[in-house]
């Protein structure tokens, strides 16, 4: 049987319970992917030659680096580190040229993702069993962190390595998403894949999507208690500068917002809290921004130098869109002072894209007339990304959530309780949250998980499935609904091992499963 490319071995899903189950349902407790691996997943590496990616930014909750943890751990070999642009401590600038060095200390080579090589080659990898990848994103298509994670799947899929990727949030938040979609054409170490410029998307999550090209041996280890509608201020975690001008979190969520003009004269400053230019009124800028109701955002008029601009004073980071900011600027920008265009092959053009942009621009098109053009595929790709994301919600309204080993899941398709009281929700998403393998048998409607030594088999409709043979009664059946093949989680749940609890009334399901080694 084929094997699953993402695996998620923490997460799973289950159904309602009957009240004598009844549980008090907590908020999940977060905890990043470096942390979760060490407290269940330590059997992934054990015994291992590790190599892995990181920066300064690579670190738990209280601050203490990957690569510490790593070598003060008497069960790995920590043999090879690789840092990403700006080196692995983070300080070299943007684009500057990092040199392979030996650490220090640790007598390990420290091989350099940014020099004369972007791709890990497979001498770097020849001491290897296995490679982790711990860095913290910007949530933007163009930063460069992401593009060398792809790089590494892909080099890990020719050497034959697994990849375990140790999930960080987006600090924008995981549902902005916003921007033209890049094109294959314009692929390149500022947009490695057909992403729009806010994707939405955890590391992991990324993960998964390029994953879909690439076949690399990928395990995710996921956040606990991370949902979809956080910002990084609410894990309560201490923001490290991810690289020289994002110091602090105000500078990531302006990146987007300010930092698309490159060679059009229109720049940002301040750490991408300021963007304006030459020839600018920033009266009139503040004042076309102000008015354009955009959320979460107010702009001041601020003069730097001789170039009028305006300063972004972000109201609500969960309603400010960076992208969409970013691309009203330029619009507006452009009808202030009429700046020229960058040709073909540019920097600008690599960081939209695609050429459309800028003919946009050309034309003279308002921001929401831009914002109109790009949307149709925008669309599409958000349809395309659900089957790779992770995380769901918890404790919305009105709504059934499920949260298995403190992780939200999510559903590309609602659950829901039907007629048995039972919680039935999209096969896909449950299979992998079991870390296990799924068929799908359209010709006899039937479905076949397997995972080691345990095949279940589910047929629509039946109430009756099938555990290594031996038949086991339901009191419900899979059955589909809006396209989704839907099956009853604390089957599939409890067949493989896990415990299953139901709250009234936050209307939440919590599947405890332990991965055995």
């Amino acid at each position: 049987m084929r094997k699953l490319l993402a695996v998620l071995a923490i997460l799973a899903v289950t159904m309602a319970l009957p009240s004598r189950h009844m549980a008090v349902a907590k908020t999940p407790q977060f905890k990043l992917g470096n942390e979760v691996l060490i407290e269940r997943f330590q059997h992934l590496i054990t015994g291992k030659r590790v190599g892995l990616v990181t920066n300064q930014s690579g670190v738990n909750s209280l601050g203490v680096s990957t690569i510490d943890v790593l070598v003060n751990d008497p069960t790995v070999q920590l043999t090879a580190l690789y840092g990403p642009e700006h080196g692995i401590d983070g300080k070299a600038k943007a684009g500057a040229y990092v040199e392979s060095y030996t650490h220090p200390t640790l007598n390990i080579p420290v091989y350099s993702l940014y020099g004369a090589t972007r791709t890990p080659t497979a001498e770097m990898l020849q001491h290897i069993d296995v490679l982790l990848f711990d860095v913290q994103d910007v949530g933007s298509r163009t930063y460069t962190y992401m593009s060398t994670m792809n790089y590494a799947m892909k080099a890990a899929a020719r050497d034959g390595k697994p990849i375990i990727i140790l999930d960080r949030p987006n600090p924008v938040g995981g549902q902005i998403v916003d921007g033209p979609v890049l094109e294959e054409p314009y692929e390149t170490f500022v947009g490695v894949d057909t992403l729009p410029m806010a994707h939405g998307m955890t590391a992991g999550e990324l993960a998964r999507f390029f994953n879909r090209e690439i076949n690399a041996d990928l395990t995710v280890i996921p956040m606990q208690g991370y949902t979809r509608d956080m910002v990084f201020q609410d894990t309560g975690l201490t923001w490290v500068a991810t690289s020289p001008n994002i110091p602090d979190i105000d500078s990531v969520f302006g990146y987007m917002a300010t930092g698309l003009g490159e060679g059009t004269g229109i720049y940002q400053g301040d750490k991408f809290k300021w963007i304006g230019g030459k020839g600018i009124d920033a009266n009139r800028f503040a004042q076309l921004l102000n008015s354009a109701g955009l959320p979460g955002v107010r702009f001041v008029p601020e003069m730097m130098g001789s170039a009028g601009g305006v300063r972004l004073q972000i109201t609500d980071y969960r309603r400010f869109n960076p992208a969409r900011t970013g691309f009203y600027a330029m619009a507006y920008a452009k009808q202030l002072n009429n700046f020229k265009i960058p040709g073909s092959g540019t920097m600008f053009e690599k960081i939209m894209g695609t050429n459309q942009v800028g003919t946009w621009l050309a034309q003279g098109l308002s921001p929401q007339q831009l914002v109109a053009r790009y949307t149709p595929a925008l669309e599409q790709f958000k349809r395309d990304r659900e089957k790779y994301l992770i995380y769901g919600y918890f404790n919305r309204p009105g709504k059934l959530s499920v949260v298995v080993n403190e992780v939200p899941i999510f559903f590309d398709s609602e659950p829901f309780i039907d007629q048995s009281k039972r919680t039935i929700v999209p096969l896909r998403a449950i299979v992998e949250a079991l870390g296990a393998q799924v068929e799908w048998h359209e010709a006899t409607s039937e479905i076949t998980v397997v995972k080691g030594d345990q095949t279940i088999k589910f047929k629509l409709w039946s109430k009756t499935a099938f555990i290594n043979g031996v038949p086991k009664q339901m009191d419900t059946v899979p059955v589909i609904r809006n396209a989704r093949t839907m099956v009853p989680v604390r089957y599939i749940s409890e067949f493989l091992g896990a415990t299953v609890d139901w709250t009234d009334s936050t209307r939440s399901v919590t599947v405890d499963y332990t991965e055995l080694p």
